[in-house]
């Protein structure tokens, strides 16, 4: 089932992001979460939302401005995590689905992605969401000691 995250959720966003975090490149952040700042992100006014299947959270994805200022008000960037059980089973599908719904009903006009070049998988999962690539932008991150590029990717709501 996909519904609105609360705050309650907290805990388990923050061992779904905390793993990604530690042991991958799809995030260049090496900073783990709290549970309190993942609250916050919960109460925030962009939308979050978790997949929960027999009363556990198996992933979770939101979407938030792409960049400051009035002229990108209409642009939105997202972050999708799942859990290893969850991956390839169509949760990742739905909850972009329910994202990309959500932001068009909100007048947002454009979905962002910028996935890391070391997770081929993600691109795929974009283009199958109907994303497009703009750009791969050399050596942007840096993680585990290496420079890592970054794909953006865009979706027309």
């Amino acid at each position: 089932m996909i519904r609105r995250a609360t705050p309650n959720d907290a805990p388990a966003i923050v061992a779904i992001w905390n793993h990604a975090i530690r042991e991958t490149t799809i995030t260049f952040n090496p900073v783990e979460k709290t549970e309190a700042e993942v609250a916050n992100v919960i109460n925030d006014a962009t939308p979050c939302y978790v997949y929960e299947t027999e009363n556990t959270v198996q992933g979770f994805a939101r979407y938030f401005p792409f960049r400051g200022g009035e002229g990108y008000r209409f642009s939105v960037e997202h972050t999708v995590m799942l859990t290893k059980v969850a991956q390839g089973t169509g949760v990742g599908r739905a909850l972009m689905a329910v994202l990309c719904d959500d932001a068009k009903a909100a007048g947002m006009h454009m979905m962002h992605a910028g996935i890391s070049a070391e997770n081929p998988k993600a691109v795929d999962f974009h283009i199958k969401c109907g994303f497009t690539t703009l750009a791969v932008l050399p050596e942007v991150g840096f993680k585990f000691g290496r420079w890592i590029d970054l794909v953006l990717m865009q979706k027309r709501l």
